[in-house]
């Protein structure tokens, strides 16, 4: 009876002659290489801590500011970011300064004025500059385009003018009513719009639908990712605005929040720890808001990107 001879398995090499291994030897596994970390994945998230940095740590120091106490020094280095002695009282002394709460309605009042303004005309003109065809089309685009290139600062005096012929001084309509639709929200719904397939439409023409029906049952339905998204900026916008607001507002009842906010610094009391706890207060409703909307923000940021 012969005996089995093992296995062999034949390997050329292009650098030399035949090596010959046995079966077990060809059946073990490979050692894959370890991945090592090159420089442009360093490069990467170095350039990331440092925009996480520049763009957080603003953020943090006032979260903390909020809650130090009085034992807390302030200007230690290097800075403390943890407080030793945290506590609340910030927040209620913000309360007990000024009226935060006939503040914060007021904002909120002018913030669904420039929400609603823009979801109803920013979509509306949205959609004639990308699904209606009319001769000054590409006029009107380029005027809303050049819009966004014009600083609020040159444009205020004139804002103001008007404003107070409509005798909307100290009003918290004439606080919205030059937000009530922005250029950018505008290009984005008609970028949203020139993406909808012209299939859609024609199908509605057939079935006998005119230009608002298209709008409101074809159109709309299609780009509330993107309207969100307007929702959003709009309100972002609104609420974060300070310049206008001081100008045009005169009365400390009809005070927005951040102008409202000018109350926690005086000529002889400034307290960093109640302008930091205010800060807080005044970002509170925009986390909420991008909390509650964030599974559209960023489809609908796709959906209305800039198009050639």
């Amino acid at each position: 009876m012969t005996g089995t001879t093992p296995q062999t398995v034949d390997r050329r090499s292009p650098d030399g002659p035949a090596r010959q291994e046995t079966g077990r030897e060809a059946t073990r596994p490979t050692r894959r290489p370890r991945p090592t970390l090159r420089s442009p994945t360093v490069l990467r998230y170095t350039v990331l801590t440092i925009m996480l940095v520049v763009l957080a740590g603003p953020l943090l120091w006032q979260l903390s500011l909020s809650f130090k106490g009085p034992d807390d020094d302030l200007y230690q280095r290097p800075p403390q970011l943890l407080p030793s002695d945290p506590t609340f009282e910030n927040f209620t002394g913000v309360a007990e300064r000024i009226p935060v709460l006939t503040f914060v309605a007021n904002s909120f009042i002018v913030a669904a004025l420039v929400i609603g303004g823009n979801i109803v005309l920013a979509t509306a003109a949205g959609f004639a500059l990308g699904r209606l065809r009319w001769k000054l089309r590409p006029v009107a685009t380029g005027a809303f385009v050049a819009a966004m290139l014009v600083p609020l600062e040159a444009i205020i005096i004139a804002q103001f003018l008007l404003v107070r012929s409509a005798g909307l001084t100290d009003t918290l309509l004439g606080v919205a009513l030059p937000m009530l639709v922005t250029p950018l929200n505008v290009l984005l719904m008609r970028n949203a719009f020139l993406g909808i397939p012209d299939e859609m439409e024609e199908a509605a023409v057939i079935d006998g639908a005119n230009a608002w029906q298209r709008f409101l049952r074809v159109c709309v339905p299609q780009v509330k990712g993107v309207i969100s998204v307007v929702a959003i900026f709009a309100f972002v916008g609104s609420w974060n605005d300070f310049l206008w607001p001081l100008i045009i507002l005169t009365s400390e009842q009809n005070y927005t929040l951040t102008v409202g906010l000018n109350y926690l610094r005086g000529t002889f009391y400034d307290d960093p720890r109640l302008i930091a706890a205010g800060t807080i207060i005044a970002l509170i409703p925009i986390i909420v808001l991008f909390v509650a909307l964030q599974r559209y923000f960023m489809r609908g940021l796709e959906q209305g990107g800039i198009k050639g």
